[in-house]
């Protein structure tokens, strides 16, 4: 089982997420001037810098999880059958983190002995 996506991808993502944030604290062109006076407005920029930075990091991460997604839909948790089919399409689902929302992409299976659905995917 492999994860959809690259981890090098990923990680030119998340360094670009870095660099943009950054780049709003800290322009690197000398000729823009510095938001903010007082340390209240540095200390909020900084946060809203470290909420985007690690809520780039966390949706990579989820997409590079191998648990979270599957090659084949296993066994069925209604009824115990291996007869299972790894339906095509993918549901997202939006969860809020402490840092903003993220969204998940969930596999489904469904159980051709029983009929009934379920997500392959570990949580």
């Amino acid at each position: 089982m492999s994860a959809r996506a690259g981890r090098g991808e990923a990680r030119q993502r998340v360094m670009e997420t870095a660099e943009r944030v950054l780049g709003e604290v800290i322009p690197k062109d000398e000729g823009v001037g510095l938001r903010g006076r007082t340390f209240n407005d540095f200390e909020d920029q900084v946060y809203a810098a470290g909420r985007a930075f690690t809520l780039a990091m966390l949706q990579e991460r989820l997409a590079l999880d191998v648990a979270a997604w599957q090659e084949s839909g296993g066994v069925c948790p209604h009824c115990g059958s291996d007869r299972v089919r790894l339906e095509k399409e993918v549901s997202r689902r939006e969860v809020l983190s402490p840092y903003g929302p993220l969204t998940l992409e969930l596999q489904q299976c469904r159980c051709r002995a029983c009929g009934g659905s379920f997500s392959p995917s570990a949580s």
